[in-house]
């Protein structure tokens, strides 16, 4: 449906869009409806050009390089050469002297609790709420549904509880108990009597008496033990109410009467507006900030029926405890919110300029996401010290940070804020940033609170970036390259020596199988111990098994130690993933097409078709990966290469987009959590209408000539015509 505007100040603003910001937004800030509209156009119309140059900018810098790498064809990429000419386009920067960071008022579980980070599509009010409460979630739960406990000797999940299952779910606890809460003797699996608090002491001799924190009491029985370590906190639950065969199952097998043992888990949940959802009008964009708003008010709810059964979902409350002084403390209920805006590329027809163009969707990101967040300043529901977190993703080089900083600068006088009230993570995910990691970190160095490494959108704009220089290697042979390690290591490096150490966050990508528990627990350990403060997951559950790593490794004292190790070379950030005369077999050709194409027409089916911004999406295999724009943009630019380079022909990558289309339908048709969606409208068989169909296959054969390989501008104009 097309947009009904509303004419304020210079600007055409959707009525949806006016009515959302003037009575429900506005009320309660303190920010007066002219002060914002009035604020707001005079900013927009100062920063647009801005914006536009900057992308021009790219567009000039990726024409240089294209021609550079056509100039030298055939020859032996000389790094010293190809370093040289960088610098004199300055796409490499000139890195300037030794700094740290001056960011300032930021809540613990940035600066001193590593933990698991949850992304979430700001759209779906359910995962919203999952996401910001899985801040304290079950270990029992968490471990008897997934494959960390093998289904073996009889341990079935099974429709109802399985006592043998829950047996060794109580026994892999107490494991755990040992390890990270240890007694001074003995073992948590052979104790026979429940812990007793006398006058605020434990009656339990631990090998580090202050790992108790706390305890609570119910009908003056012990109810609750506390305890932390590195800086997270364990729950252990009792249940001495004598009613267990009906409630708890799990507690009656156990002679300790646990109950469950909960963790601290989501430290800090990113809310996201861009990668995972699908947002391209002012009727989706309010849908988010509606629920943005809902946070930070502490209203939000979702409704919603399981197993036949009524269920309303609202925000967690604080939890309560008393100290081992005897005095009340209470612990944050839910997770740190954050806020992700999209980045400097898309514009959106919620509001149009004076001249008639569409608005840049991330500067109306910020003013729209940091006035919902002045909400939260009197209820402190959130942030503690009154800042607002928002990621910015996709900003390539030193200078689109500086434009971010001066956004940021315009929103805080426009809303009476603080300066640097509004805090900045930089997500290191373009390769003229990570090459330019310090000078990013400097244009932000009063508000950064976070950086981190994005593997999939990297290698997209590492493929788009040297298209001309020839085939990449197979996309599951890039994490093994040499310029990944080098990229993961610099983003560590750059961060501990501008001092984010004990201050901000240093951040890792995410587990993208949410089935394979398993293999998690076994390889995301490694997110700790390269120095990452937090690393994503894609689950509560997933983020309380891997809450167990922080829980293994001192991530600061880590820290320390990597701040002595040598930095990560240039030249090896610098290399390129380029196949050396590859001698492929049509066979190993084709599988590779067929995966890339299947997690393409799989994930755009349902954001074109559907509104859905992150699906789990099965490989080629039957492995659930989770899919959103990034990867999207890998395996498009990754076919487009291929095609470029001749490693493929049109046909045949055509005739597997559509072989793969109808095994994406078969996969949809059967899929239960396409329910509650519009009806499924397969693609094969109707090829030629199928506006998804025609999107997945525009995505590969353009990806060329897309504006650094994004996904957005296609996907968008298909769903606008879907939608319309």
């Amino acid at each position: 449906m097309k947009e009904k505007y509303i004419k304020i100040k210079n600007l055409s603003v959707s009525k949806k869009l006016v009515s959302f910001i003037n009575n429900e937004l506005l009320p309660g800030t303190n920010v007066s409806k002219e002060r914002f509209w009035s604020g707001f156009n005079k900013c927009i119309h100062e920063l647009s050009p801005k914006n536009k140059k900057l992308l021009e900018t790219r567009e000039k810098i990726q024409k240089i390089i294209d021609t550079w790498h056509k100039d030298n064809q055939g020859k032996k990429l000389n790094l010293k050469k190809y370093t040289e000419f960088l610098k004199k386009i300055s796409y490499l920067k000139k890195s300037g002297p030794n700094f740290k960071i001056k960011t300032k008022n930021l809540d613990k579980e940035i600066s001193s609790i590593c933990g698991p980070q949850l992304v979430c599509p700001v759209s779906n009010a359910r995962f919203l709420l999952n996401a910001a409460n899985a801040r304290w979630v079950s270990l029992y739960d968490s471990l008897y549904g997934t494959d960390i406990i093998p289904e073996t000797h009889g341990a079935l999940k099974g429709k109802t509880y399985n006592p043998i299952r829950g047996k060794k779910v109580i026994e892999h606890a107490r494991n755990l108990l040992d390890k990270y809460v240890p007694l001074k003797e003995g073992s948590w699996k052979y104790l026979s009597k429940i812990p007793e608090v006398k006058n605020n002491k434990i009656n339990l001799r631990l090998k580090n008496p202050n790992q108790f924190v706390g305890y609570k009491k119910k009908t003056n029985k012990l109810s609750s033990l506390l305890f932390v370590n590195n800086n997270l906190h364990i729950d252990i639950l009792f249940d001495q109410s004598g009613n267990m065969e009906i409630n708890n199952p799990e507690g009656n097998q156990d002679k300790l009467k646990i109950h469950d043992i909960i963790l601290e888990s989501a430290i800090s949940t990113i809310c996201d507006h861009e990668d995972s959802v699908a947002a391209v009008d002012a009727e989706d964009k309010i849908l988010g900030y509606k629920n943005w708003l809902g946070l930070m008010r502490g209203n939000l709810k979702s409704e919603f029926v399981k197993k036949g059964k009524k269920n309303i979902r609202r925000l967690n409350s604080d939890r309560n405890y008393i100290s081992k002084k005897g005095k009340k403390i209470k612990l944050h209920g839910r997770s740190l919110l954050l806020n992700r805006n999209v980045g400097h590329l898309m514009t959106n027809p919620a509001i149009l300029l004076k001249d008639g163009s569409e608005c840049p969707e991330g500067i109306l990101d910020a003013f729209i996401t940091s006035l919902a967040s002045i909400h939260d300043f009197k209820r402190k529901g959130n942030s503690r010290v009154n800042s607002i977190y928002i990621v910015k993703p996709k900003m390539h080089g030193p200078e689109e940070c500086a434009f971010t900083n001066l956004i940021f600068e315009k929103v805080e006088k426009v809303l009476n804020l603080k300066k640097y009230q509004i805090l900045c993570g930089i997500m290191d995910e373009e390769r003229r940033t990570s090459v330019n990691l310090k000078e990013c970190i400097r244009a932000l160095k009063n508000r950064v609170f976070f950086i981190n490494t994005g593997f999939l959108d990297r290698t997209g704009d590492e493929i788009h970036t040297s298209m001309e220089v020839g085939p990449m290697i197979f996309k599951g042979d890039m994490k093994s390259s040499k310029w990944i390690s080098a990229y993961e290591n610099n983003n560590v490096d750059i961060g501990i020596a501008c001092g984010f150490s004990g201050k901000a966050q240093i951040g890792k990508g995410m587990w993208a199988m949410p089935d394979l528990m398993a293999d998690m627990i076994k390889q995301k350990i490694n997110h700790p111990l390269a120095g990452a403060n937090c690393a994503w997951v894609p689950s509560p559950t997933a983020a309380a098994l891997h809450a167990l790593h922080y829980h293994e490794v001192n991530v600061f004292d880590k820290q320390k130690k990597l701040s002595k190790r040598k930095p990560a070379k240039l030249n090896n950030l610098l290399t390129i993933p380029v196949a050396n005369k590859p001698n492929w077999s049509i066979e190993e050709i084709t599988k590779e097409l067929k995966n890339n194409a299947q997690g393409i027409l799989g994930y755009v089916v349902r954001w074109v078709d559907q509104s859905v911004g992150c699906s789990k999406v099965p490989d080629i295999n039957g492995v659930g990966l989770m899919e959103d724009r990034a990867t999207c943009r890998i395996s498009s630019q990754h076919i487009a290469n291929w095609l470029f380079h001749g490693i493929c022909s049109k046909k045949h990558v055509l005739e597997i987009m559509k072989k793969m289309a109808k095994v994406v339908d078969s996969q949809n048709l059967k899929d239960q959590s396409m329910k509650g969606q519009a009806p499924y409208q397969t693609m094969s068989g109707n090829f030629d209408k199928s506006i998804a169909f025609k999107a997945a296959c525009e995505l590969v054969f353009h990806g060329r000539s897309q504006p650094s390989g994004y996904t957005e501008p296609i996907l968008h104009i298909n769903r606008l015509l879907k939608k319309n």
